[in-house]
């Protein structure tokens, strides 16, 4: 009769969200990842916000100075040619998105991170969203950087499915 007691509070912490003995160390790898993501993309939104009022090539030919780049190469006349595209409106639209997407991805991590159910879909959600503009950015210009962020998402989304699916047979078999 104890082993069925369990069985229903187990059920109920599922349902209410929660997961239930130790942590899933893959959980808790994405959802660290998440929270790093996170704080990168906060802190890439302050920057950006700091750029606001800033002459951009004139910030662009400091930093190639002080990385030591040829300031008449190729490289930096690529970005000194971009750069001149971004005006403040875009930057202020660049900033903004910066910290929204931090926003997600701190929600993501958290819930990940607590092992929360709502979380796992999240992610999974959000992945599967992001994957069709991966590939297409892929296919128009292959990178390496490219290939990899498709990868990594890639194993979340099998990871979360595989996951999800095993927890769900599980609760069938303990309620039979």
């Amino acid at each position: 009769m104890r082993e069925h007691d369990t069985t229903e509070e187990t059920l109920g912490q599922q349902a209410a969200g929660r997961r239930t003995g130790t942590h899933d160390r893959g959980l808790l790898l994405i959802g660290i990842f998440k929270v790093l993501k996170s704080l990168f993309f906060f802190c890439l939104g302050i920057g950006v916000f700091h750029l606001l009022h800033k002459d951009l090539s004139d910030e662009v030919m400091r930093v190639a100075t002080a990385l030591r780049f040829d300031t008449d190469g190729r490289f930096v006349s690529f970005i000194l040619s971009k750069v001149s595209l971004v005006d403040v409106h875009r930057l202020r639209q660049i900033g903004l998105f910066d910290f929204g997407y931090s926003v997600v991805a701190l929600v993501e991590g958290y819930g990940l991170v607590t092992e929360k159910v709502w979380a796992e879909y999240l992610t999974l959600t959000l992945t599967v969203c992001f994957m069709p503009y991966e590939i297409y950015e892929l296919i128009r210009k292959p990178s390496w950087l490219w290939f990899g962020l498709l990868l990594i998402n890639l194993g979340v989304l099998l990871y979360l499915v595989w996951m999800l699916q095993r927890k769900k047979t599980r609760v069938e078999q303990a309620s039979a």
